[in-house]
């Protein structure tokens, strides 16, 4: 076996993500599940001359399908047969990762179990015996710490070892009134030729799974004879089957953790500091403050890197100008070159600084288990707006990218609960608009930048939750569920997995800079060039007109030139358009940032980057919206942010030139 497949599976915040980005690092690409939004990642890594793939299923409790995680998790099981399934298991929490591990035992699958979180679990006096483990289920068990790297070639060793032994079997023996119905099902479907093990789709069927019902339906008689011993079933047949698995997952726990410190009596770290962070009086201020200081860091630090690039840019600006003006080049092709491509991808590329130090510091405290203290700390403000505390968990995903929000959205059990907080989530600042905040902000605001930028993204946070007590009002009014999450232990974040995520969302950011956003420089220096009689970038051109046209809308906001409102139409596609297209339009030789002070005053600054936090979501962010819930809640969701915006905007700098 010169290639080995591995899946990794496990609960949310087991560890899974720290495991896989231990076992592949850098060698990772990322994709979309088979006909669903989910993003699928897999890496590979070297072992002993071995090639092994690596694929990271979604975190899930279980395998019944009730979710679209469970469904993908499953059915790549199902069907693309790993050689291996590592479940990944939070040492603390063993007994809900075992409930896993049977199920996935019972889909007749190879399993390591990877006790990972050990030094944690030593600390609360947990001691687990691997062996006994083991032995009990017929599986590699092995410890590790992942966020320190402990254990990893023990794992690597496991799965290389255990590919290629022999397949186990493993039978759980349910009550016999369950095991009577399975032994009846089995019969029907015995000869049938499939690849699942027949007990799995027996206790599938009994649990009335209608995946697993429509593949016998096309089998009349087959399907009549399932149906016959399905309506003589009790209706809790699944709760009786859960049971039993749970008692027999109980059991195994009991045989194999003890526990040498009175948990009840000692009072851990994490409980003393969420003491502090989640304070009914200071949790709210401190998560505040920790947001005014994340971009106090990205402009402390990221903009001397950014000015650096920029320099870099308008050097080869220069370069590049003198160079094909001395080869005797066209002055069509120098204005594509200079004023296209530089001026448009070139001044959102000097960004990627800052861009980088968001997406590190967002997975420092992903990794570090605080973001879910944050929904926590906002589920009581979220009820009084009829919002479940949950949405607070995509709202913050919000902030490097509303498209991954809008499908995170999938945590949320209520339908209702879900399409009201994916019609909010489009206010929740993405990392697409910084550019424009920290351009404006550097430019109008210097020393006050971090100030300006924390306002812009509590702003939008308020207005949420203001929006989603308005559309609760008028289409929701069942009361919200309480909020149950699991509060993860605190722990240190894995510098390697911070690098990793950061990277790979930054690389992500330069691969957009790179093609569409390329791309659309050229279209946008086009419309800007024609007809030539115009001068480029003038009221005669193609796009002078299409901006002169709409401009009137725009006036009473402060920002009244055609090249603001082309701007914000390009940025319809993409956020940071919206500085590539004042970049090709008014950049020119000297720079964006010189350049905007001729356009806006500190008032009407204001009022656009408000306009640009809040109008119509981007074209993914429409489309990923239509797919989830439908036409009606993407249109909904374009028209109220375009009106919101112009509304808030309105009222900024009306109120502001008042004031000042």
């Amino acid at each position: 076996m010169d290639s080995i497949t591995v899946a990794l599976a496990g609960n949310p915040n087991s560890g899974k993500t720290t495991i896989f980005n231990a076992l592949t690092g850098a060698r990772q690409k990322t994709g979309n599940w088979p006909g669903v939004t989910v993003e699928r990642k897999e890496g590979t890594f070297r072992y002993k001359g071995k090639r092994v793939k690596v694929i990271d299923l979604p975190g899930t409790y279980g395998l019944s399908g009730m979710s679209i995680d469970e469904k993908i998790a499953r059915n790549f099981i199902m069907e693309s047969k790993p050689d291996i399934v590592v479940v990944v298991a939070d040492s603390l929490n063993l007994e809900r990762s075992l409930n896993l591990a049977v199920q996935i035992l019972e889909l007749g699958q190879r399993i390591i179990i990877d006790l990972n979180m050990m030094d944690m679990a030593k600390k609360k006096g947990i001691e687990i015996d691997a062996e006994k483990l083991s032995k009990i289920l017929k599986c590699k068990v092995v410890k590790t710490v992942g966020h320190k790297g402990k254990g990893i070639e023990d794992l690597k060793e496991a799965i290389l070892s255990f590919a290629e032994s022999p397949p186990v079997t493993f039978k759980l023996h349910y009550p016999e009134d369950i095991e009577k119905f399975l032994y009846e099902i089995e019969k029907i479907i015995w000869d049938f030729e499939m690849d699942t093990p027949i007990r799995f789709i027996a206790l599938r069927l009994l649990s009335r799974d209608e995946t697993f019902i429509d593949m016998f339906k096309t089998k009349k008689k087959v399907y009549r004879s399932i149906k016959k011993i399905l309506d003589k079933l009790p209706d809790d047949i699944d709760i009786k089957i859960s049971e039993a698995r749970y008692g027999f997952v109980h059991g195994v726990y009991k045989e194999v953790v003890k526990k040498t410190t009175s948990l009840d009596r000692r009072i851990n770290l994490s409980d003393k500091i969420d003491r502090i962070l989640t304070n009914r009086f200071i949790g709210l201020p401190i998560f505040i403050l920790i947001i005014f200081l994340t971009f106090e860091l990205i402009f402390a630090v990221g903009t001397p890197l950014a000015n650096i690039i920029d320099r870099f840019f308008e050097y080869i600006g220069i370069i590049l100008k003198s160079w094909l003006e001395n080869m005797g080049g066209s002055k069509i092709v120098i204005s594509l070159i200079t004023d296209g491509i530089i001026g448009g991808v070139g001044s959102i590329v000097v960004f990627l600084p800052n861009i980088f130090l968001l997406f590190f510091v967002f997975a420092i405290l992903e990794d570090s288990g605080y973001m879910a203290r944050a929904a926590f700390i906002m589920d009581r403000i979220m009820h009084l707006f009829g919002l479940h505390g949950k949405s607070f968990i995509p709202m913050i995903l919000g902030f490097g990218c509303n498209v991954p929000a809008v499908m995170g959205t999938r945590i949320l059990e209520s339908e209702k609960d879900r399409i009201l907080t994916i019609l909010i989530i489009p206010l929740m600042s993405c990392s697409a608009r910084l550019p424009i905040y920290i351009l404006f902000a550097g430019v109008f605001f210097p020393g006050k930048e971090a100030l300006v930028i924390s306002s812009l993204y509590l702003m939008g946070i308020i207005l949420a939750i203001i929006a989603a007590r308005i559309f609760k009002f008028i289409f929701f009014k069942e009361p919200v569920a309480p909020l149950i999450i699991e509060l993860p232990p605190y722990r240190f974040p894995s510098i390697k997995n911070v690098i990793i995520s950061a990277s790979t969302k930054s690389g992500m950011f330069l691969k957009k800079a790179g093609t569409f956003i390329f791309l659309a420089a050229i279209v946008i220096w086009f419309l800007a060039s024609f007809p030539q009689n115009g001068g480029y970038g003038s009221e005669k051109t193609l796009l002078g007109m299409i901006g002169k046209f709409i401009t009137p809308i725009f006036a009473p906001l402060g920002f009244g030139f055609w090249q603001s409102t082309v701007s914000l139409i390009f940025g319809v596609f993409a956020k940071e358009l919206v500085v590539g297209t004042l970049g090709t339009l008014i950049g020119g030789s000297e720079g964006l940032r010189a350049a905007v002070v001729n356009y806006f005053t500190p008032i009407s600054a204001v009022s656009f980057m408000v306009f640009s936090l809040l109008y119509f979501p981007c074209i993914a962010t429409f489309a990923v919206i239509k797919k989830e819930v439908g036409w009606k809640w993407a249109i909904i969701s374009g028209i109220y942010t375009l009106l919101l915006a112009w509304i808030t905007s309105f009222a900024v700098y009306n109120l502001g030139k008042l004031l000042f």
